[in-house]
């Protein structure tokens, strides 16, 4: 069955970095475009940013451009997202997500909080 699993999450300050990984198994990875959503306390779940499989075409949040780089490693069914200039207001969990076959399938999720 589709896993995925996210780790590097953590406790940082504003202006540090972070890479968060999504091991990912149970389908053709690359095949498939990945995405990183977060979601803050008391908001709604939005999605982070997203690369394709075929050329790696990426897209990201306003929010993050510039700071987050989304890539993918086919040959180790990972994906990443480097963060960097952190901000207090990326505290959130952060989710893995991918859709196979219509149905949507998430990790559990890496917390990121961002304070001094």
């Amino acid at each position: 069955q589709v896993q995925l699993v996210e780790s590097g999450g953590g406790l940082v300050q504003p202006g540090g970095s972070l890479r968060l990984s999504c091991a990912a198994s149970g389908f053709i990875f690359s095949v498939y475009t990945m995405s990183w959503y977060r979601q803050a306390p008391g908001k709604e779940r939005e999605l982070v940013a997203t690369i394709s499989t075929v050329g790696g075409i990426t897209t990201y949040a306003d929010s993050v451009k510039g700071r987050f780089t989304i890539s993918r490693d086919n040959a180790k069914n990972t994906v990443y997202l480097q963060m960097n200039s952190l901000k207090p207001e990326d505290t959130a969990v952060y989710y893995c997500n991918v859709a196979v076959r219509r149905a949507d399938y998430w990790g559990k999720g890496t917390l990121v909080t961002v304070s001094s």
